[in-house]
């Protein structure tokens, strides 16, 4: 076995620009943590929102924090299939011509044009981690996920390296079924 890192399975969730979670929660309205995430500076928040399809809602999406530059949704691909919207793979930021949906608060909804994304699965690193993985930032891998019954190799997945990040991998739930996946899971790049 090489080199090894946590995979973590990274929950359908909505991120908000500071106006759309004022529209969704009323004037001056703050993010309240809930529970810090493994990324430095990254939590979930207690508010949720109702995510709204063309043929259904998912109630009660949990907002992640802190405020983005661009509301984005992520949800798998399972998601955006059950409420009718299309969810490209894309990485996150990456919004543009993306999936349109409704966001629903207790104070407010907001149409969102574009920001729907199942996001592409990726690993998280510290250019110390990249240097010990000989890896770049923006490099395609595949990574081997052993697994009790379900051990499979993603492929596809993108390398990000900032300071600013702890090492792990996110995939989607879609994803973590598929592999079985659960806490304690761990990943090995196999180029």
């Amino acid at each position: 076995m090489g080199k090894q890192f946590i995979v973590e399975t990274s929950a359908r969730h909505v991120h908000v620009t500071k106006q759309d979670l004022e529209t969704l929660f009323g004037p001056g309205h703050e993010l309240t943590v809930k529970k810090y995430l493994s990324q430095p500076g990254q939590f979930a928040s207690e508010e949720q929102v109702d995510v709204v399809g063309p043929k259904s809602v998912l109630k009660r999406v949990r907002i992640l924090g802190p405020i983005r530059p661009e509301t984005q949704i992520e949800l798998s691909l399972t998601d955006a299939r059950s409420i009718g919207v299309n969810a490209p793979v894309r990485e996150s930021g990456d919004v543009a011509g993306s999936g349109a949906c409704k966001l629903v608060g207790p104070c407010g909804e907001v149409e969102v044009a574009q920001g729907v994304i199942a996001a592409k699965r990726h690993i998280h690193m510290t250019p110390e981690d990249a240097q010990e993985f000989e890896v770049a930032d923006k490099q395609i891998v595949s990574v081997k996920v052993e697994t009790e019954g379900r051990a499979l190799i993603f492929g596809d997945v993108v390398v990000r390296v900032s300071p600013k990040f702890s090492l792990a991998m996110h995939i989607d739930t879609d994803e973590s079924n598929a592999a079985c996946a659960g806490n304690g899971t761990m990943g090995e790049i196999v180029r």
